[in-house]
């Protein structure tokens, strides 16, 4: 996946100056949403973003539909929906083109799936295949899903299972079963719609989609965007299969200590939790589900209408730590 470090990006970030020639940013990059936006007028704003990484599965065409359903849930999470996109494309000069075609073949598909036009793109030669898309969205201002929304009382539901970075490296180095292996393109290629509009009409407090900080990475961005305590209950974390045994293997990427860095002493553990659980809460993720927060009343509801959906935690008035997993 080949992200740089949240811990070093957000050091950079902080020291960029302020922009306020406009208050029409409702939300720029100061609480690590999962999408800017741009108030056009009243009733409508922008939602944008961009998200571009290397190959995550064997077949082209695959990972080009990874890399729209990625893309576009940043828009999701954010209550908006997705319209347009453009291409980003990195690809050898005298690479196959078939592959290439393959690619941005499933990601077009994915899109247009889902009413969203692919206007054109950019693209460069680089030795190393990099592929995304930015996309952008619509929503009504007074309907933003913030990460900083969370609130005291809310629990706290996970749309999809965990583990992709694991298996994604398990399958590069041969270890990973088929089983885990069709799991994990599946979640993968799973768009975040459906959850959204129901998270839309039941009503949430805060999103965040789980992605390349893993969950304890993105869980921390709502904690302190939010000023509160996330308790997370780590018998209740669905996870993809055999991600316990590949962490025993060392199958984990670059992205857990990254990670791990990246919450620093934020978060608190409970020391009954095993090292390869923790490794697999810090697993950076592709495509991966919605955290929502949301009243508890209103939890129930969601997770009975969205498939895969669980109630993982809740949310409690910050403390000494931004997180605790019991």
């Amino acid at each position: 996946m080949a992200k740089l470090a949240p811990r070093d990006l957000a050091q950079v970030l902080s020291r960029l100056p302020a922009q306020n020639f406009t208050a029409d940013v409702l939300v720029g990059f100061e609480t690590s949403d999962d999408a800017g936006v741009f108030r056009l007028d009243d009733q409508t704003a922008l939602v944008q973003t961009v998200d571009f990484f290397t190959p995550i599965a064997d077949d082209p065409e695959i990972y080009g539909r990874i890399a729209a359903v990625n893309s576009m849930n940043d828009i999701y999470a954010m209550g908006g929906t997705p319209i347009s996109a453009l291409s980003i494309v990195c690809y050898p000069q005298k690479g196959n083109w078939d592959i290439l075609g393959a690619i941005m073949l499933g990601g077009q598909q994915a899109l247009n799936e889902e009413n969203v036009a692919v206007l054109g793109g950019h693209s460069v030669d680089d030795q190393e295949i990099k592929f995304g898309y930015a996309v952008t969205g619509i929503i009504e201002p007074d309907k933003i899903v913030k990460n900083s929304g969370a609130k005291v009382g809310d629990v706290l539901v996970l749309t999809k299972p965990i583990g992709t970075g694991v298996i994604s490296t398990g399958i590069k180095f041969g270890k990973a079963s088929e089983s885990a292996k069709n799991a994990a393109m599946k979640t993968m290629t799973t768009s975040a719609r459906e959850a959204s509009k129901v998270m839309q009409i039941t009503g949430a407090n805060g999103c965040t989609d789980i992605t390349g900080f893993g969950l304890l990475g993105h869980s921390y961005e709502l904690a302190k965007a939010s000023k509160v305590t996330l308790k997370i209950k780590a018998s209740e974390i669905p996870l993809l299969p055999d991600v316990l045994e590949l962490i025993e293997q060392r199958m984990i990427t670059r992205g857990d200590k990254n990670n791990r860095d990246y919450v620093g002493d934020t978060i608190k553990i409970s020391s009954h939790i095993g090292k390869e659980m923790q490794s697999a809460l810090f697993d950076p993720q592709t495509a991966g589900g919605l955290l929502i927060s949301l009243e508890a009343e209103k939890a129930e509801d969601f997770v009975m209408k969205v498939e895969g959906a669980k109630i993982v935690g809740e949310v409690e008035s910050f403390r000494n730590f931004l997180i605790e997993v019991e």
